[in-house]
């Protein structure tokens, strides 16, 4: 457990993430004047915590193992996969979500039809997905 604690290759992305939750619970409080816990275990809106912490992750191991070795191409092809996930696949979803929540609402469908809405915030754009990369990068430079 020791060995866990101080491994800064798992604890940095950790921070990062809770950080981009942290901020995007302050964002919503500020806008919307309400807390929303949701923001704080939900995916999507800015910047994507996804993006930030595979490329904080992949920063790191490039610093640590250099740029050019197998670790940080392993780590590279992770990142670069999960920031398509976020801003393509995932995005789409909520895309299709947002979709078929406007058509449960239509006039003359019952409510027994349907059990709950859709979450529609599920994905990045990709905006998102790069500040989140932009950020992730940073720290794990730094750290």
């Amino acid at each position: 457990m020791n060995e866990m604690i101080a491994n800064r290759f798992l604890i940095v992305p950790l921070i990062v993430w809770a950080s981009v939750q942290t901020f995007k619970v302050i964002v919503e409080l500020i806008v919307n004047k309400k807390f929303n816990f949701k923001r704080l275990m939900g995916a999507g809106g800015m910047p994507s915590s996804h993006s930030a912490v595979v490329t904080c992750l992949a920063a790191m191991i490039g610093r640590e193992y250099g740029f050019g070795s197998g670790i940080f191409a392993i780590a590279c092809i992770f990142s670069i996969v999960v920031m398509y996930d976020a801003a393509g696949v995932r995005r789409a979803a909520g895309k299709q979500a947002r979709l078929l929540n406007k058509i449960i609402e239509t006039p003359g469908m019952e409510p027994s039809m349907v059990s709950e809405k859709l979450v529609e915030v599920l994905g990045h754009t990709p905006f998102q997905v790069f500040v989140g990369a932009i950020i992730g990068i940073t720290v794990g430079l730094i750290f």
